[in-house]
C-alpha cells in the first residue's frame, strides 16, 4: 500500500508542483486520505487532490473473493478559480468522496456522480460531483502487475438540480449542456446551466 501512495505522489508533484498544503482525514474502519493542495498562481486556480483512495482496489466490499491486488485504482482531482470563495474547506467532503470505496464499496468512475450529503464549501451551490474522464491533466500511473494503472480523475462540482437532471439524462448529455453554454465549471460561484430548452 505504502509503495503505490508513494508512486502517486510522485506522479502529482512532478506534474503539479509541491503542494503548498495537505491535511488528512481518517474515517472509523478506513485508512487515512489525504488531500493535497496546488496553487497555480499563473493560471488564477487551485487544485486539491486526493491522497490514499489508490492504496486499495475498488471492489465489492462483500465479495469473499476479492482479489487484494487487481481491481480499478484511482485518485480525485478537483480544480476550481482561486480567492472567490473559501474552497479549502472541500478537503473533508473530498476525503468522505475518496473514502467511499472503502466505505460504500463504491466503484468510482467516468460518468458516475459522487453525493457529499453537504455543500462542498461554506456557501456552495454544490452537494454532488460528476467523474470526468481521467488523462487530460496528471496521466494514469502504471503499477507492477497485476496492479491496474492509478487514474486522476477529475471531479466537477454539480448543483442539485444539475445532479437531478444527470440522473435522467445521463452524464453525457449534461456534460454537452454545459459546452454548449459555456459553463465555467472552475467558478466556485457559478449558478446552475440552464436545464430547459
Amino acid at each position: 500500500m505504502a509503495d503505490v501512495l508513494t508512486q502517486v505522489e510522485a506522479r502529482l508533484t512532478g506534474t503539479l508542483g509541491e503542494p503548498d498544503a495537505r491535511a488528512s482525514v481518517t474515517f472509523l474502519g478506513t485508512e487515512r486520505i489525504e488531500v493535497l493542495r496546488f496553487v497555480d498562481v499563473s493560471a488564477g486556480t487551485v487544485r486539491y487532490a486526493t491522497l490514499g483512495m489508490a492504496a486499495a482496489p475498488m471492489t465489492d466490499p462483500a465479495d469473499p473473493f476479492a482479489d487484494p491486488e487487481r481491481g480499478p485504482r484511482a485518485e480525485l482531482l478537483l480544480t476550481v478559480r482561486a480567492g472567490i470563495a473559501d474552497t479549502d474547506k472541500v478537503l473533508r467532503p473530498l476525503a468522505v468522496l475518496a473514502a467511499s470505496p472503502q466505505v460504500e464499496g463504491v466503484v468510482v468512475a467516468p460518468g458516475s456522480s459522487l453525493d457529499t450529503g453537504e455543500p462542498l464549501w461554506p456557501g456552495a451551490s454544490f452537494g454532488a460531483v460528476l467523474v470526468a474522464e481521467p488523462g487530460g491533466l496528471v496521466p494514469d500511473l502504471e503499477l507492477e502487475a497485476p496492479r491496474e494503472p492509478v487514474r486522476f480523475l477529475p471531479v466537477l462540482p454539480m448543483t442539485d438540480n444539475e445532479a437531478a437532471w444527470k440522473r435522467v439524462h445521463g452524464a453525457d448529455a449534461l456534460q454537452e449542456r454545459w459546452l454548449r453554454f459555456g459553463t465555467d465549471l472552475r467558478d466556485p460561484a457559478r449558478r446552475s446551466v440552464r436545464l430547459a430548452d
